[in-house]
């Protein structure tokens, strides 16, 4: 797949795809200009610190970083022993797509995946798994839970299901670690506070996504045990994420938290993303699947109309999962046209006569 040629209309493979939002782009070039302490000692980092603190509702500590595979593992790694397990769903990011990043961090740590809907992890399930060989010298030990919210399809977990499995972390003695790559798009699906559905629900640190909704290269660590956050800096700087020039990802940040922009941008993804599900719905040869609580569509979609649309120049991912499933993703970039765009090319290639028939 060509990163140079496709027109930015038609990718629809990830929101990793979207540039930065102006105010993130604005805010850098500003953050150039003259001299500041390095190391996070700098006035930008400050601020997002305060600005964290407000979004959440309490005192905060936070580490900027520059990916959320780096943000996950360092978390995991401070809530997880060696000899420990990390509780996830078996189709979560750091089961799949980490390349063995919470493995390494954590000094040899597994991971158990667990089942559930949607990717969701369902709380009988790992109610087992809290208690498995607990005090076992000869097995690894219950340690974290990890959730995805929103899931790797498109789902959400309610404030009701993170409060569950909260208080079965809690009553196991298990830390909670929140996987946030598309947090604000849970935010903005549940109209709940960032409060409410994390340390309110029991969760220990959350990765706090914003690259894939309109910063350029920082995401962050949200500690609200606050009682990690020595060893989680010591981490950050063996695993090389404590950046000397820390103020260029602040500025990222402090840029993402200002009057809302993170909040908009995840609210607009969303909406475009339902525009498309709405769209899809009406074609016959399409078959819609699982939520779109968020920025994500999954479906099947015929192979030659698949085909069309890559020969068209679109992008986007298929039988990745498994044959005839497509994943569409919005952005706070997508425009109505571009989603509307697709559409009409889906119904063009639909309503041609398959070969042969």
């Amino acid at each position: 797949m060509s990163t140079t040629v496709t027109p930015t209309a038609r990718v629809f493979s990830s929101d990793n795809a979207a540039g930065a939002s102006p105010e993130i782009v604005e805010a850098v070039a500003r953050a150039a200009a003259g001299q500041a302490l390095p190391y996070g000692a700098d006035d930008s980092t400050a601020s997002v610190r305060r600005r964290l603190a407000e979004v959440f509702e309490r005192d905060v500590d936070v580490l900027p970083v520059s990916t959320g595979s780096a943000a996950n593992a360092l978390s995991l790694a401070a809530l997880t022993p060696p000899w420990g397990s990390v509780l996830c769903h078996r189709d979560s990011h750091v089961n799949n797509d980490e390349c063995g990043a919470p493995e390494f961090y954590t000094a040899g740590a597994k991971l158990v995946p667990l089942g559930g809907d949607d990717a969701r992890i369902d709380p009988d399930e790992l109610r087992a798994a809290a208690r498995r060989k607990a005090g076992d010298v000869h097995s690894v030990q219950p340690s974290v839970v990890s959730v995805t919210q929103a899931t790797e399809t498109g789902a959400v977990y309610t404030l009701d299901e993170v409060r569950t499995l909260g208080s079965i972390a809690r009553e196991a003695g298990l830390g909670l670690h929140m996987d946030g790559a598309r947090f604000a798009g849970a935010v903005a699906a549940l109209g709940c506070t960032p409060a409410e559905l994390t340390w309110r629900a029991g969760v220990d640190l959350l990765s706090f996504g914003a690259t894939k909704n309109g910063t350029m290269t920082a995401d962050a660590i949200v500690v609200f045990d606050r009682s990690r956050t020595a060893e989680l800096s010591f981490r950050a700087k063996r695993a090389g994420q404590l950046a000397s020039k820390m103020r260029f990802h602040a500025a990222q940040l402090d840029a993402y938290l200002t009057d809302g922009l993170w909040l908009r941008n995840a609210t607009h993804a969303g909406a475009m993303a339902a525009r498309l599900q709405e769209g899809l719905r009406a074609i016959s040869e399409v078959g819609l699947l699982g939520a779109a609580d968020v920025n994500i569509v999954f479906c099947r979609l015929p192979h030659r109309i698949a085909e069309a649309l890559l020969a068209d120049g679109y992008a986007f991912y298929h039988d990745r999962w498994e044959p005839g499933v497509v994943r569409f993703v919005t952005s706070f970039a997508t425009t109505p046209q571009d989603v509307d765009g697709l559409l009409a090319d889906v119904r063009r290639h639909a309503a041609r006569t398959p070969a042969g028939a």
